[in-house]
């Protein structure tokens, strides 16, 4: 028996191709079957991720592919309790085109902004908690849906994540807002809270954390447990790029928290560098949004 590649998965001592019935070599050049192949690397992205793609290297698998089974690893990956949701459509990836370019002026990067997170809005609130009531239409009464009591609480990151607010609220207008202020020591990485303007109890609160950039994850770790200190019982951050490192300091720091939290993003991109910027990125995100001061 060929010993699998992810020995963490629950895949026994068969190698994946083996027990799904094809080769190496069809996986490593047939899309659909790349997906079958990652129907048994689901409950650990950064084992799999990282083992996966190995693999695939190895045997000289073709780019594409390698992306293609990445991708699919990020959409369907389950981060202890964190569910990652990587958000593809084509008008993401062409709006955020745009966002990355560097010739890209302040007013089109904020209009580009505000589109992307509408859209990344409609994914994130797929399990908006909603509540039945009874209505009546011109012909007879029947039961629609509205959003339940405590709204749900929009929380932007001072200040970037001020720019996505106008998107997230003209999907939920009438969701709550708070603010927390925080931002990173560029030296340590640090995030350091400087205002907040939120209740005391959110005890029954859905959550909406607005941050653009989960690099180092510090900011959104120390973001999510003030949530949870204050009672929220369910999380969804939406950030508009995503480094792996910072995905994984998450999965680290908030492991022992027992509330539900997504992260929906629009990319996940290759690495941090040096300084903690994310590459390829598209830059600070405050500095794009409002100008340098």
């Amino acid at each position: 028996m060929t010993q699998c590649c992810c020995s963490r998965m629950n895949c026994h001592d068969l190698c994946v191709s083996e027990r799904i019935g094809v080769s190496d070599a069809a996986i490593r050049t047939d899309t659909k079957l790349a997906a079958r192949f990652i129907e048994y690397h689901r409950s650990d992205w950064y084992v799999v991720g990282s083992e996966c793609s190995a693999r695939l290297l190895e045997c000289d698998a073709h780019p594409d592919i390698i992306a293609y089974v990445l991708e699919r690893i990020w959409i369907t990956s389950r981060v202890c309790g964190m569910r990652v949701e990587l958000a593809k459509h084509p008008l993401i990836v062409h709006k955020l085109t745009y966002l990355r370019d560097k010739c890209t002026e302040n007013l089109t990067f904020r209009r580009l902004v505000e589109e992307l997170v509408m859209l990344l809005a409609y994914e994130a609130t797929r399990d908006v908690r909603v509540a039945s009531f009874e209505i009546e239409t011109p012909i007879t009464r029947t039961m629609g849906s509205k959003l339940s009591s405590p709204k749900p609480l929009v929380v932007p990151i001072l200040r970037a994540g001020l720019g996505m607010l106008e998107g997230m609220i003209r999907l939920l207008p009438s969701a709550k807002v708070g603010f927390l202020g925080m931002q990173r020591n560029e030296e340590t990485f640090e995030a350091i809270t400087y205002t907040n303007r939120l209740p005391d109890d959110l005890s029954g609160r859905q959550c909406y954390v607005l941050d653009p950039m989960l690099a180092t994850g510090a900011t959104l770790t120390m973001a999510i447990r003030y949530l949870v200190d204050r009672g929220a019982d369910d999380i969804i951050t939406i950030t508009v790029l995503s480094a792996p490192e910072g995905i994984k300091a998450l999965e680290y720091h908030l492991a022992d928290i027992k509330v539900p939290i997504t992260l929906v993003t629009a990319a996940i991109d290759e690495r941090l560098d040096k300084h903690g910027y994310i590459v390829p990125g598209l830059g600070d995100a405050g500095d794009r949004l409002y100008g340098v001061v």
